[in-house]
This record gives structure tokens, sequence and C-alpha cells, in this order.
């Protein structure tokens, strides 16, 4: 049986669908991040461990801040910007066409918005982030697992609207 795009019933039960999955994927990304937050706080504030020796570690740090440590004690700009950043990303979920080439899209939203939940979660809770992930070869900043989602979602959807996905792939996600 061939299923018409037109038919309604088709179209929003696929829509819900595909929106509750988003949703029960999300928790559990989100959960995720939470549960190693909190085995990060109760496990390394007595200090590092060490995994793989000069290359990566477990550092417990609250980072009132953002990526890099900037805008530290900034909440007002930390609240409004993920609730502005959650409309942008539920406005592209809804308005993104249905059909496998838009997937990934889809998947790279589920992603940005676990770890933006994840990370608000610390912020209201506690007014900071906890991050505990530390590449000390290259002494980059501690990070925790959202901010994983967050920066690997943002690298692939660069190399997807550079590579993959063409202009007319989004002509309609702005058409009234």
């Amino acid at each position: 049986m061939k299923k018409n795009i037109s038919d309604n019933r088709i179209f929003c039960s696929s829509s819900v669908k595909n929106t509750l999955c988003a949703l029960i994927l999300i928790a559990l990304l989100t959960a995720m991040d939470q549960i190693t937050k909190i085995f990060a706080e109760e496990t390394l504030s007595e200090g590092a461990h060490v995994l793989i020796p000069g290359v990566f570690e477990l550092r417990y740090l609250e980072n009132h801040g953002m990526a890099f440590s900037l805008l530290q004690n900034k909440m007002t700009f930390f609240y409004l910007g993920t609730v502005l950043f959650f409309l942008a990303a539920s406005f592209f979920w809804f308005r993104l066409p249905a059909g496998k080439r838009m997937r990934p899209l889809r998947i790279i939203i589920i992603f940005l918005i676990a770890g933006g939940i994840g990370n608000f979660i610390d912020r209201i809770r506690f007014q900071y982030v906890r991050d505990f992930l530390y590449f000390s070869l290259i002494d980059f900043p501690i990070f925790n697992v959202a901010d994983v989602y967050v920066s690997v979602s943002a690298a692939v959807l660069a190399v997807l609207i550079f590579f993959y996905y063409k202009d007319e792939d989004f002509e309609g996600i702005f058409a009234k």
C-alpha cells in the first residue's frame, strides 16, 4: 500500500511518532549527562583520576560560565539564550520536511536539545555547570557529556550543510 503524503492521518501519526521518539531520546541523553555529572561530583571531588597518562583524565570543575570559562556568572544571559535556542530548535524540528534526507538534521537537533537541557538543569539547580572531562595532552578546557553532544552535533551540522545538503533542501522551512 502506497502512503499518500496528503493523507493527514498518515502524516500526523508519523509526525507524532517521530516527535515522541525524539522526546524519549532527549530524555535518555539528558539522563546520561546528569548521571555522569553526579558520578563526577561524587567521585572526583578529592582529585583527578588519570585514565591515559599525559592524554586524558577526569577532573571535576564547577564552571560558572560557558565554553572556555567565558561570561562568568552571567546566568540571565544563559537562561535567555537557552530558551531562545530551544524555541529555534523546536521551530526547525517541526518545519523540517519529512523523509530520510532530513533524518541527520533531526538527530542533530535531538543531541543539541539534550545537551542544552543537560547544562540548563545544572545552571538552574546550582548556578554553574559540572564539568569533568579533560584532555591534558592539549590542555583543552574541562567539559562534560552535554558539551560533547553540542560540540559534535555542531561540527556534524557544519559538514552536512557544506557537503550534503543543497539550498533547495531548506526552501520550505521559512515559507509561510
